[in-house]
């Protein structure tokens, strides 16, 4: 399987330690979270990010309006955002809230020098 940086698009040397991780991952919809790196899917393309390489990661939820025939409301989608420090290096749909918290959860204990708060978050803390 081929696999890509996420941060320059390129591609990764093929290395079958990286798809023995890769199938070996715990999946929450097209995230795939391994020992040493996280992977996703977006188009065609599994992108490969170590953790070594993620300085802050957060949750992101986007409401989405929807009108319906009885009002309107807001969906809200929720996002696991990946960056380098200085860059948003990705932005990955999740199924919903409970697979965003876990997610979180599992990131946590494999990256515990990550920061984890959201932008707005840090600045009024």
């Amino acid at each position: 399987m081929k696999f890509y940086r996420a941060d320059t698009k390129t591609a990764y040397e093929p290395d079958n330690a990286l798809d023995a991780q890769y199938r070996a991952a715990r999946q929450i919809g097209a995230l795939r979270i391994g020992d040493d790196c996280l992977f996703f899917r977006a188009g065609l393309k599994t992108f490969c990010v170590p953790y070594r390489e993620i300085r802050k990661c957060f949750r992101r939820i986007v409401a989405v309006p929807a009108k319906m025939c009885c009002g309107s409301g807001n969906f809200e989608i929720e996002h696991l955002v990946i960056s380098d420090g200085v860059t948003e290096v990705a932005q990955i749909q999740l199924p919903g809230k409970r697979a965003a918290v876990e997610v979180i959860r599992v990131l946590k204990e494999k990256m515990p020098d990550t920061d984890f708060s959201a932008p707005g978050k840090a600045a009024n803390a």
